[in-house]
């Protein structure tokens, strides 16, 4: 086995994944899993940079992950950075940042090379159950973007838009710097229109409709199941491989769009973070499950990092 650790950072969240990986049979057997709200992306979407605040709060996090993986003594190391690094014209400030706290160069991966990780991650597991039928279309939604797979045992076909949970709120449900407590029907609407533009975009790549399991990763997806379920507190076994009717996915983003801030915010297993993006997020996990046309999705709680460690050894 090989001790390795991921670190995927994203527009929301930086997440680090500590786990021995067995290099051939690919066993993953998990030593740490943590996951840390920086809101790196934010801005980003009108600034086109990323804020001095929102790289200290990001790099602050990295010293956490450095003390963690020097305790665990991890052998290899990899770093993905995701959408708002990408996007940003002062990313090389990020890159030195990151390199000084860990000793390692973030990867500034193209949505497809986080699909490939995303898609790896969440259907490891799924291979081979009779129950679930194939092909998979492997969501990842994301802040900045949503990364859709389609694939058997392997990926077939895969691209990543634009829509994610922040990106949306700070587009369309931000006014004079603060979101909108609840959104109002038009707000909502312009939210709505983006996603379909965009799975427009991603169904001229990936063949959306021909999927037959829905399996969707990240928190907003996860946070959406974990009231689904009536959770009193997070709980990743729970929620791993559970399954989340449309019908409860539409109610629950209507109860999200229509609440007040602090109404989210005593959802007991809501992330203080989270609090002001998950309607967004949710009305993208809703769109694409109309969009496909699947009546339930398969939410996992193995995603990018697990394709990170995977790959890595």
């Amino acid at each position: 086995m090989t001790r390795v650790a991921a670190i995927d950072c994203g527009t929301n969240s930086i997440r680090l994944l500590v786990a021995d990986v067995h290099p051939d049979s690919g066993e993953l057997v998990e030593l740490d899993r943590r996951m840390k709200i920086v809101r790196l992306g934010q801005g980003v979407d009108r600034t086109g940079r990323l804020a001095p605040e929102a790289l200290e709060r990001t790099f602050a996090a990295c010293r956490e992950y450095a003390e963690a993986i020097r305790a665990h003594g991890a052998q290899k190391v990899r770093f993905v950075a995701t959408s708002a690094s990408r996007d940003a014209e002062n990313r090389d400030d990020f890159v030195r940042g990151v390199f000084d706290i860990l000793g390692v160069e973030p990867e500034v991966v193209t949505g497809d090379q986080e699909a490939e990780f995303s898609f790896t991650g969440a259907t490891k597991e799924l291979v081979g159950r009779d129950h679930l039928d194939k092909p998979f279309l492997v969501v990842d939604i994301g802040g900045g973007s949503t990364e859709f797979v389609v694939g058997e045992e392997h990926v077939r076909a895969a691209r990543s838009v634009d829509i994610g949970c922040v990106r949306m709120t700070e587009r369309h449900l931000v006014r004079d710097g603060v979101v909108t407590d609840p959104p109002t029907e038009g707000q909502i609407d312009a939210v709505r229109a983006d996603i379909e533009a965009a799975l427009d975009l991603a169904e001229q790549t990936v063949p959306l409709k021909e999927a037959r399991t829905l399996v969707g990763l990240a928190g907003s997806v996860t946070t959406v199941a974990a009231i689904a379920l009536g959770l009193q507190e997070y709980d990743s076994a729970a929620i791993h491989h559970s399954r989340i009717s449309y019908e409860q996915v539409a109610a629950i983003t209507r109860q999200l769009l229509s609440s007040t801030h602090a109404e989210r915010a005593a959802i007991p297993v809501m992330h203080p973070g989270r609090v002001d993006v998950i309607g967004a997020g949710a009305l993208v996990l809703l769109a694409i499950m109309e969009r496909v046309g699947v009546r339930e999705v398969v939410v996992s709680e193995h995603d990018i990092l697990d394709g990170i460690a995977l790959s890595i050894a």
